[in-house]
């Protein structure tokens, strides 16, 4: 399977094709954003990781590259990084409602199990998003709004389920059973008025659009 990374920082752009490609994957990787559109024709790659910001101006090239190639290829898997939470950038990315899609700080390439993790789960189609522009969206609601009637637990559940976690992987993590978990998820939908709908990505679309409401 064939990754292509675009990454201005150079250390950075090498240490992913590194550990990436010790993960088994094909590795082409590009210093910007017009590379990686014009590469990306040329190499038919089977995901994309890409830095948000980028020359020329360092503000969403990235991001603009992301959603061209989607357009141009709808489902492509992309994953892009921040150095910085910006959940604008995140929901400019999964305004288009389609799954594969995802959204990290550059902190997380540091844990290289969450990274990879991510990558696969947006490599098969499932919606990524950083616990801390989960955790940044929730502290800025209003003190009437109903997040806050989320109990702590809820709340632990709520940031699973945006990392695009099912039902069995947050029980496994949070070591509680399947059925407590479905409960939690229950009581959150109830609360926020949302679809319970099964869909793991249109679970995470539901909450993330209640928290940039």
């Amino acid at each position: 399977m064939r990754i292509l990374i675009a990454e201005d920082d150079a250390l950075l752009r090498e240490g992913l094709a590194l550990l990436l490609r010790g993960e088994g994957y094909e590795v082409v990787a590009v210093p910007d954003a017009d590379q990686f559109l014009s590469v990306f024709e040329e190499t038919a790659p089977d995901a994309g990781v890409l830095d948000v910001r980028m020359p020329p101006t360092f503000t969403n090239e990235g991001l603009r590259a992301a959603i061209e190639v989607r357009k141009a290829r709808p489902g492509f898997p992309v994953l892009v990084l921040s150095a910085y939470v910006e959940d604008r950038y995140a929901g400019e990315l999964l305004a288009g409602g389609a799954g594969g899609v995802g959204y990290l700080l550059k902190e997380r390439v540091g844990k290289v199990a969450e990274f990879v993790d991510a990558l696969e789960r947006v490599i098969g189609g499932g919606t990524v998003m950083d616990p801390e522009v989960v955790s940044q969206l929730m502290s800025r609601r209003r003190a009437d709004d109903p997040i806050r009637a989320l109990t702590p637990r809820e709340s632990e559940v709520l940031g699973l389920m945006a990392e695009g976690l099912g039902n069995q992987e947050i029980a496994q993590k949070l070591v509680v059973s399947d059925t407590a978990v479905s409960k939690h998820i229950g009581n959150i939908f109830a609360k926020l008025g949302l679809s319970t709908s099964q869909s793991g990505h249109r679970r995470v679309l539901a909450v993330l659009a209640h928290l940039r409401a």
